[in-house]
């Protein structure tokens, strides 16, 4: 298996790909994985995210719901702001009363898909990544849900570390998912309880929108979502895809 990365080091940006001792560059140098910085390890197109595709979580957020399992998928666009790599930092603000993280299996497209069957959906996938995708609850509006203030801030969704080709992923709808706080675990959830699998959202997104290579679904979160605060490591781990560290912290870090 090759998982594949993009990385920043002195001053240019880098292919790279695993290495036991970090990354290995495109030129052939191996640096630790904490001598680079990792951003997003695909070029980004357009991101589209499902909001309650677990039934489980479905039902842990039943009592602000206005959706049932029978609607169309929740989906949204977040824009390219959002997304920082793995080891990135995220701002808790110093208003928001309850922010949690959302462990989900980030599908990446290869090949232009429009007006798709989920019978041959899954030709179009190039690969896989993991990705954080946390909200402010309290910041949700009753009418709207979500709202661009909570999944459009600077820096709220951390992406890899990883790209993994699809071929070394034999059943996405299989995968273990687990979330850690500073090393406790409070999520766990699998893809095959996801409400609208990966070939029914291609058929559903690319009957009204063409999905382009490099574009990404982000396909949910399972039940088990925690407040987090300023100083929490929390690391998202998917089953043959990767394990996505991030750190969150205060207003002052950034100037605030």
């Amino acid at each position: 298996m090759t998982r594949h990365a993009r990385v920043a080091h002195a001053g240019a940006i880098h292919h790279a790909v695993e290495h036991p001792d970090g990354v290995r560059l495109a030129d052939g140098r191996v640096l630790a994985e904490t001598d680079v910085v990792w951003l997003p390890p695909f070029d980004v197109g357009t991101i589209v995210a499902l909001g309650i595709n677990y039934a489980d979580h479905a039902k842990e957020l039943a009592k602000e719901l206005t959706t049932t399992a029978k609607d169309e998928p929740l989906a949204f666009l977040k824009a390219p702001n959002a997304l920082i790599g793995h080891r990135g930092r995220t701002r808790r603000p110093a208003d928001a009363t309850f922010m949690h993280y959302e462990c989900e299996l980030a599908v990446v497209i290869g090949r232009t898909a429009k007006r798709v069957r989920a019978a041959d959906a899954m030709a179009h996938v190039a690969g896989y990544t993991v990705a954080n995708d946390y909200a402010i609850r309290d910041y949700l509006e009753n009418w709207y849900r979500p709202n661009l203030r909570v999944k459009n801030r600077d820096g709220c969704t951390a992406i890899g570390p990883w790209l993994v080709d699809a071929e070394d992923v034999p059943d996405p709808h299989a995968l273990d998912l687990r979330t850690t706080v500073n090393g406790r675990v409070v999520q766990r959830g699998n893809t095959r309880d996801l409400i609208n699998d990966i070939p029914a959202l291609i058929e559903y997104l690319s009957g009204f929108m063409t999905l382009a290579p490099g574009d990404v679904i982000l396909t949910g979160t399972p039940e088990g979502v925690v407040d987090v605060n300023p100083g929490d490591e929390v690391v998202c781990e998917i089953d043959r895809v990767g394990r996505l560290v991030n750190t969150i912290v205060a207003d002052a870090a950034f100037g605030i």
